[in-house]
């Protein structure tokens, strides 16, 4: 289970993190409204615990935006607004559930626990760009009938890419992504593992590239003949 969290308070956000980490969940962390909903269009996540007030856009509009984009992701709203009428319109707008602050670890476990139940099971499937096939199953890279074995950080580095492949995506966006929110990684490791990456698509004679645009980030791009 891979959970997203949108909260400003840093302690809190970490807090939240180590409660569902221990229940074996993974866990990401976005300390503001847009880089919440940054994370939120980039993967897939099995719920969301979304603070209000935030110190950009709250979560009301967060929350908005992420149901009028036709994400159906379960929401926990966890907030120290307990006015009857927040918890009515945050509940009228999308919410699965409005738990606020301060609360106990077991109710909060429990909250999140009801809201993932309510979901279908996803059938996660391989992934293509270009000529490229990314086996979710395996770990696989295939291309022109060849295949490559992927190291689970190369794996979910190319996947993160695939799933993005409209857009750059940041250095830190991917580092709190693949490494982790309280990761030591630097750009340097990602650079060595784009580096991997491209090494091993040149091995499968692949059209598909890692792309950089300076002081931003990274995109795939298919090359022509």
């Amino acid at each position: 289970m891979n959970i997203l969290i949108i909260e400003d308070t840093k302690s809190l956000a970490k807090t939240l993190a180590d409660i569902i980490q221990k229940e074996n969940y993974s866990a990401d962390i976005a300390l503001d409204g847009y880089s919440g909903l940054e994370y939120a269009r980039s993967s897939h996540y099995d719920a969301i615990v979304l603070d209000i007030m935030l110190p950009d856009i709250d979560g009301f509009k967060v929350l908005s935006t992420i149901r009028k984009e036709k994400n159906k992701t379960p929401i926990l709203i966890l907030t120290a607004r307990s006015d009857l009428k927040d918890r009515i319109y945050g509940l009228d707008i999308g919410a699965d559930y409005y738990l606020t602050k301060p609360f106990e670890r077991e109710e909060f476990l429990a909250c999140l626990r009801a809201i993932i139940r309510r979901q279908s099971p996803m059938i996660i499937e391989d992934l293509q760009f270009g000529d490229i096939i990314l086996s979710t199953s395996l770990h696989e890279l295939k291309c022109n009938s060849k295949s490559i074995k992927l190291n689970s950080k190369e794996y979910e580095l190319l996947r993160l890419l695939i799933i993005n492949q409209n857009q750059v995506l940041s250095k830190d966006i991917i580092l709190n992504k693949i490494w982790g929110f309280n990761s030591d990684a630097t750009y340097n490791n990602l650079e060595a593992y784009i580096s991997f990456l491209r090494r091993k698509l040149a091995l499968l004679s692949s059209k598909v590239t890692i792309c950089i645009v300076r002081k931003v980030g990274y995109y795939l791009e298919v090359g022509h003949d």
